[in-house]
């Protein structure tokens, strides 16, 4: 497993992260087998929300985690939160409750990141800068992030905390490359060009900001997974190909796919399967060279200029 630096906190963490919003569905016996094989296979990183499984899922990763034994210093817990029932809240008191509820669910007494779930329209950033500070001062969270958020989301931001912002978690797949197309597409008048949003890889690039690409195997938000929809079968060919050809699964094809991006990328994957853990692993063994990520890209319906 390979180890990245976060962002800019100097934290060493797996470049492969476990998704716990499914957790809830677990029983304590069963959580204690998928984090037992992700830590067993080198994954340390965990990330959580608030709002996964109405706040179960973090109940129950720390049954797990208890009940497997792993001590809390062999891990690095992320959670997120401001993600309300109709709205969005990055006020001050929802921000500090929020997190008192986290670590109250899972069990400890400090989380290493955390993350704004999504941009609130309505954000005072002196507000955010408060919470973030009484978090870090009572050694609470160690690292702050954003999730879902733009360049000058982050400026405006960063204009006012104490802290960097060292992630941000982004949506990105082979049929989800909105991050990659205008930046490809530079200069022309084509659909890819449109820049949806301000350039954020290379804005993350620039600042040392780590992208943890979410739902890596979904088309879309809540779709479903485009590996065994048919609609997808032209890139889902050439997966399974080059998979075949490296001994991989396709699902660890398309993680091998993202890390092949030299903006070393922080997928996070939402299993709750141990052997399928121990596959998405191996796509640390196998190299994917520019020209197999440049067909996968095409076969996905992306045109080159």
């Amino acid at each position: 497993m390979n180890k990245i630096q976060l962002g800019t906190s100097g934290l060493q963490v797996s470049q492969l992260a476990l998704g716990c919003m499914r957790m809830n569905g677990l029983t304590a016996d069963a959580a204690a087998s998928v984090i037992a094989t992700a830590v067993d296979n080198g994954v340390d990183f965990f990330d959580h929300a608030d709002i996964y499984g109405g706040g179960k899922s973090e109940e129950v990763f720390a049954a797990g985690i208890k009940q497997a034994g792993i001590p809390r210093d062999r891990i690095f817990l992320q959670t997120k939160c401001a993600i309300r029932q109709g709205y969005y809240d990055f006020s001050k008191a929802h921000i500090l409750a929020s997190v008192e509820g986290s670590l109250r669910r899972l069990g400890t007494d400090y989380v290493d990141v955390l993350l704004l779930h999504r941009p609130d329209a309505l954000m005072e950033p002196e507000e955010v800068a408060e919470a973030f500070d009484r978090l870090h001062q009572a050694g609470k969270v160690r690292f702050f992030g954003v999730s879902n958020h733009n360049p000058m989301q982050m400026e405006l931001l960063a204009k006012y905390l104490h802290q960097p912002i060292i992630a941000d978690q982004l949506q990105f797949s082979p049929v989800h490359t909105g991050m990659i197309d205008c930046g490809i597409h530079v200069n022309m008048k084509t659909e890819h060009s449109v820049l949806h949003d301000g350039l954020v890889l290379d804005y993350c690039r620039l600042k040392d900001i780590t992208i943890q690409p979410w739902s890596p195997f979904q088309h879309g938000m809540i779709e479903g997974v485009f590996l065994t929809n048919p609609a997808y079968e032209p890139v889902n060919q050439v997966l399974r190909r080059m998979a075949q050809e490296k001994g991989i699964t396709d699902s660890a094809m398309v993680i091998a796919w993202i890390l092949r991006h030299p903006a070393k990328m922080q997928p996070i994957v939402g299993t709750m399967n141990p052997q399928r853990i121990r596959e998405l692993c191996r796509a640390f063994e196998v190299t994917v060279s520019r020209e197999e990520w440049y067909e996968v890209y095409r076969a996905a319906g992306n045109s080159l200029p």
